[in-house]
């Protein structure tokens, strides 16, 4: 003989049906209650903020068509915050499958979104700072698809909401009105993600500053590569106030283009009264370091305001000229 089921008269019991119509209930007075930041399990909240933040959405889906971001292009955008609340609707629905569980979820669902907004400020801390948890805002940000992405994939950016400075000024870190970055990830080796915590007025792109860089300035439809020049005793580039040249033309090796001829460059350079090369027959190799010494290149994005229209000038400023070093190479050793 096999035991009569009991599954029709749970099914049938009025004390199921009335446990299962106050679930809800109950559920939206500990959602009230429940601190945010709590309500959650960890691992849940965070994968949720990271889909919020478009990781692991196919490119496809960001990008429709390859024509949208050609090559060498930025494209600026927000996010809709409706769209990636479907996204994370359709992660929660997975674990509904009864009425009862739909409407569980649509009690909770204003909690759990709150929850994972605040989380989206969260996923990238850098530097150990701590985020509380706070209410979320719009998201602005930008693709970039170029060869700077893989030549720098180090390259710095830096966002604001206002754009109070001009484009050469040295922003501090600690800058009320800089905005935190929420997402900066290469999708591809030439493809740049970039997400704000808001929508910013104006944008820094810089090369890393990790090091020390020479070059030159690049001519361009079939103008000459120069190389802006500066004063040795002060280190300052040469400029109003100064007798020109304040550049110089940059020659190359006969047969090899691309490949600078230093001993000619160096000839050139020397050449230039306003230079105050050491007085030998050629430049030293300690001045044509500090000709072509070039500070990081930025590339800004914004409104051409009053702060914007100033002319980015030289940001890097020696602060010991080549009097100083000649002084203490003349100074007798103690």
């Amino acid at each position: 003989m096999t035991a009569p089921s009991t599954g029709g008269v749970v099914l049938h019991n009025p004390l199921v049906f009335e446990a299962s119509a106050a679930a809800p209930e109950q559920l939206a007075s500990t959602a009230t209650t429940t601190p945010l930041g709590e309500l959650l399990p960890d691992n849940v909240r965070t994968w949720l903020a990271r889909s919020r933040l478009l990781e692991g959405v196919p490119f496809q889906h960001i990008v429709a068509d390859t024509e949208l971001l050609p090559p060498e292009s930025i494209r600026f955008f927000y996010v809709d915050r409706e769209w990636t609340d479907a996204l994370v609707q359709g992660a929660l629905s997975v674990g509904t499958i009864t009425t009862l569980d739909r409407e569980q979820l649509q009690v909770l669902h204003a909690a759990i979104r709150d929850e994972v907004d605040a989380e989206e400020r969260r996923v990238r801390m850098v530097g150990g700072e701590s985020v509380g948890m706070a209410p979320a805002g719009s998201i602005g940000g930008f693709l970039l698809r170029s060869r700077a992405v893989s030549g720098w994939p180090a390259l710095h950016v830096r966002a604001y909401r206002e754009d109070l400075l001009p484009d050469d000024a040295d922003v501090p870190p600690t800058a009320p009105h800089r905005m935190r970055l929420l997402r900066l990830e290469r999708l591809a080796p030439a493809v740049l993600l970039c997400l704000f915590d808001g929508v910013p007025a104006v944008v820094h792109i810089e090369e890393p500053r990790q090091g020390v860089q020479y070059g030159v300035d690049l001519g361009v439809g079939g103008a000459p590569t120069t190389i802006p020049l500066r004063d040795l005793a002060t280190g300052q580039r040469l400029g109003p106030g100064k007798p020109q040249p304040w550049t110089e033309n940059v020659p190359f090796r006969k047969g090899s283009p691309g490949v600078i001829n230093v001993f000619h460059l160096g000839m050139r350079i020397y050449d230039v009264p306003a230079v105050h090369a050491t007085p030998f027959e050629l430049i030293t190799s300690g001045e044509m370091a500090m000709e072509l010494l070039q500070f990081p290149f930025r590339q800004v994005f914004g409104e051409v305001g009053q702060a914007a229209a100033t002319a980015a000038g030289d940001d890097f400023r020696p602060t010991i000229g080549a009097e100083t070093v000649r002084a203490w190479e003349e100074e007798e050793p103690t």
